[in-house]
C-alpha cells in the first residue's frame, strides 16, 4: 500500500476556518477565485499521496449553506470550441457539466458570466442555451489596455459597462472551466459595483500551486511548474511579501507581475490596498497539512518524470511546442531527476528488448513488477492487465482465464465485420470477454474483483497506445506512461 504523506481531514478543517476568517475580514461577504480543478484534482492527489481528489469540493460543502459558485466562461473560448485536454469537451460543454456536478452534490450555482464578450455569435448562442435551461447568464465585456490602464478599467467605461451578478450569499466562489476565462477580472469587476451599491465586500485566491510556504525549489513546487509547462507559468519568489515581511513565500510570474495593477485597482475601489503582497491574497493552507514530505517528494519526483514523458508524447503527435519539453527537461536536470527512477520504465523497456516488440509493465502497490508482451491475441497492456490481475488475486501466471476459442469470434468480428485491421484485442475488449468467462469460471470472478487494487498503481509501456487502452488505464485510476514512439512506421494513428 502506498505511503500516506498528507493529511485531508486536517486540510479541510484548516482551509475551510481560513476561508471563513478572510470573509469576516472584510465584513461577511468575499468573492473567492477559485484556480486549478476543483473535481477530480488528481494532480494533488498524486503529488501529495493521502490527498483526496475531491478534498476541495469536501472542504467547500462544510461551507453550503454560505456559499454560491459564478462559472466564468471566455467568449473567445466558446467562439473557437476550446477543448478540455482531459476530457475531450469544449468549454461550454463542460460548464454545463460542472453545473449538474455542484448541483448533484447541493451546492448552489449562481449563474454564469460570459467573459471577453465582443459580440460573438456563439457566445450569444450560448447565453440563448443558458437562459432557456432556467441559468442565469451575464456578460462581462473587453476593456482596452487591460490590466494596465487602471483609470480606464475602474470607471463607467471599464468596470462600469459589464453586467452587475446578482449573488445573495456570503461566499461567491468564481470558477471556471479552464485557464483564461476571466475569474480574477469578474471578482474585480464585483468589487467594483458591490462599492458603487455601499456593499463591503472582498476578494481572495485560492490557487494550490505553487505552495506558498514550501521552498522555491521543492519537488512539489517543481511538479507544478512542469504541469504548466505549457502555460509557461515559472515558480519564484514573491518580492512584494519578502520587501513587506522580511519573509521569503513562493508565488508564480503572473501574479507577481499583475500585482502593481492590482493593488492601484484596490486602491481605487477601496480607497486603500487591503494587499502587500499576492501572497497576501492566497488563502491556501495545503502546506500545513504535510505528514511526510519524504514521501511527497518522491510522489513528485515521480509526477515530474510522467509530465516529462506526457509532454514528449505530444510533441510527437504535433500537439504541443517543443520548449514544453525542453523545460521539463531542464526542470529534471537541475533537480537531478532520471527516467530510471521511474521503475516500470527500465522493465518494460527490458521486456520490449527481449521480446522484440511491444510491452508494458506495471508496478503494483506492494511494489511488484508485472510485464506483458504481445502475443498474437493480446496487445501488450492487456497481457499485463491480465497478469496484474492474476498477481494481485493469486493466480498462477500460466492459468489461462480467457480460452483460445472465445478470443477467436471476437477478433473475428473485429476484422470481418467492423473493419479493423488490428485484431489484437484491447483491454477493454478483454475485460468484457473475463466478464463473460466469469459465469462459468470463479477464478475470473476474483480476478476482476482484483482491478480496484490497481488504482494508483503506475505503468509504463514502450509504445505509445490506442486511445481506447489509455482511456482504460485512465479509468482503472492506473498512472501510464509511454515512450514517445509508435508501434509501426505509418502516419495516421488511430
Amino acid at each position: 500500500m502506498q505511503k500516506l504523506g498528507f493529511d485531508s481531514e486536517k486540510y479541510n478543517t484548516l482551509q475551510s476556518q481560513s476561508i471563513k476568517d478572510r470573509i469576516s475580514r472584510f465584513g461577511g461577504k468575499l468573492y473567492l477565485e477559485f484556480g486549478g480543478k476543483l473535481f477530480d484534482d488528481y494532480h494533488a492527489s498524486r503529488v501529495f499521496p493521502g490527498f483526496q481528489p475531491d478534498s476541495k469540493v469536501k472542504m467547500l460543502l462544510e461551507m453550503k449553506d454560505d456559499l454560491e459558485i459564478v462559472l466564468a466562461i471566455s467568449a473567445d473560448d466558446i467562439e473557437r470550441s476550446k477543448r478540455r485536454g482531459d476530457l475531450g469537451i469544449t468549454y461550454d460543454e463542460d460548464t454545463l457539466r460542472l453545473i449538474d456536478s455542484f448541483r448533484g452534490i447541493g451546492l448552489y450555482v449562481g449563474s454564469v458570466v460570459i467573459t471577453h464578450y465582443r459580440g460573438q455569435k456563439a457566445a450569444d448562442k450560448f447565453r440563448s442555451r443558458l437562459n432557456a435551461l432556467g441559468i442565469k447568464a451575464y456578460t462581462h465585456y473587453i476593456i482596452p489596455e487591460y490590466p494596465s490602464n487602471v483609470p480606464l478599467i475602474i470607471s463607467e467605461d471599464g468596470f462600469g459597462r459589464n453586467d452587475y451578478i446578482e449573488t445573495t450569499r456570503p461566499l461567491v466562489v468564481v470558477t471556471a472551466p479552464g485557464p483564461g476565462s476571466g475569474k480574477m477580472a469578474t471578482c474585480l469587476s464585483q468589487l467594483y459595483h458591490e462599492h458603487r451599491r455601499g456593499v463591503n465586500a472582498g476578494y481572495a485566491k485560492f490557487e494550490t500551486f505553487p505552495v506558498w510556504n514550501l521552498p522555491l525549489k521543492h519537488p512539489v513546487n517543481l511538479a507544478y511548474e512542469a504541469a504548466t509547462a505549457d502555460l509557461n507559468d515559472v515558480n519564484m519568489i514573491d518580492p512584494f511579501h519578502l520587501e513587506a515581511y522580511g519573509k521569503t513565500t513562493v508565488n508564480y510570474n503572473r501574479d507577481v507581475e499583475i500585482f502593481p495593477v492590482l493593488e492601484a485597482m484596490f486602491r481605487e475601489i477601496y480607497g486603500e490596498s487591503p494587499y502587500k503582497s499576492p501572497t497576501d491574497m492566497g488563502v491556501n493552507q495545503i502546506g500545513f497539512c504535510i505528514l511526510d514530505e519524504d514521501v511527497c517528494c518522491k510522489a513528485s519526483r515521480q509526477e515530474i518524470i510522467r509530465r516529462y514523458y506526457a509532454s514528449a508524447c505530444s510533441v510527437l503527435q504535433g500537439l504541443s511546442d517543443p520548449a514544453e519539453l525542453r523545460k521539463i527537461d531542464l526542470i529534471m536536470n537541475s533537480a537531478g531527476i532520471s527516467v530510471s527512477e521511474r521503475k516500470v520504465v527500465d522493465a518494460a523497456l527490458s521486456r520490449a528488448e527481449e521480446t522484440g516488440g511491444p510491452a508494458v509493465a506495471i508496478e503494483l502497490n506492494d511494489g511488484r513488477v508485472i510485464t506483458g508482451k504481445t502475443t498474437d491475441l493480446l496487445g501488450a497492456a492487456s497481457a499485463c492487465l491480465i497478469n496484474a490481475m492474476k498477481a494481485i488475486s493469486g493466480i498462477r501466471k500460466k492459468t489461462k482465464l480467457i480460452p483460445k476459442n472465445i478470443i477467436e469470434p471476437i477478433q473475428h468480428l473485429k476484422v470481418e465485420h467492423l473493419g479493423n485491421r488490428n485484431p489484437l484485442l484491447h483491454t477493454d475488449e478483454i475485460l468484457i470477454a473475463l466478464s463473460v468467462c466469469a459465469v462459468t469460471n470463479p477464478l475470473v470472478s476474483e480476478a476482476i474483483d482484483a482491478l480496484g487494487e490497481l488504482r494508483g498503481c503506475e505503468a509504463h509501456s514502450s509504445v505509445i497506445l490506442s486511445h481506447q487502452d489509455q482511456d482504460l488505464f485512465k479509468r482503472l485510476g492506473v498512472n501510464i506512461t509511454f515512450e514517445p514512439r509508435y508501434q509501426t512506421e505509418k502516419l495516421f494513428h488511430s
